[in-house]
């Protein structure tokens, strides 16, 4: 059986569909969301550049897009199979891996475009 939108405005529901689930099942979803809007809030008050507001809206994106990718390999994965297996434990560990290597990122590009605003802020 396939999945397929017959038109536009039904791509756009069930991609809204997956946001929504994403936001009403995924604590680390929700997390990374309002980590990134902070962040992004944070930026525009310390009137950080719009190129460096840029990179800080990209950089919390793919942390949120690769968590919505660990989250569909592991449903997908669940799937397939319900008995512990070596492939399956890869594919999940790499998944939650690369959301791992994308937050670390984010953090370092936090910290660097931050962190000298900040000292200023804080008068350091």
């Amino acid at each position: 059986m396939r999945f397929k939108a017959h038109n536009l405005l039904a791509s756009f529901k069930y991609a809204a569909a997956g946001i929504y689930f994403m936001l009403r099942t995924q604590r680390n979803m929700r997390i990374h969301v309002v980590a990134g809007m902070g962040t992004f809030a944070l930026a525009a008050y310390l009137g950080l550049p719009a190129l460096e507001l840029a990179v800080i809206a990209v950089t919390s994106s793919l942390v949120v897009i690769c968590e919505m990718f660990n989250t569909a390999i592991e449903n997908a994965v669940d799937l397939a199979t319900h008995r512990k297996h070596p492939l399956a434990k890869a594919a999940k560990d790499v998944a939650a891996a690369a959301v791992l290597s994308a937050a670390l990122n984010a953090v370092v590009v936090g910290v660097i475009l931050l962190g000298p605003p900040l000292k200023l802020f804080f008068g350091l």
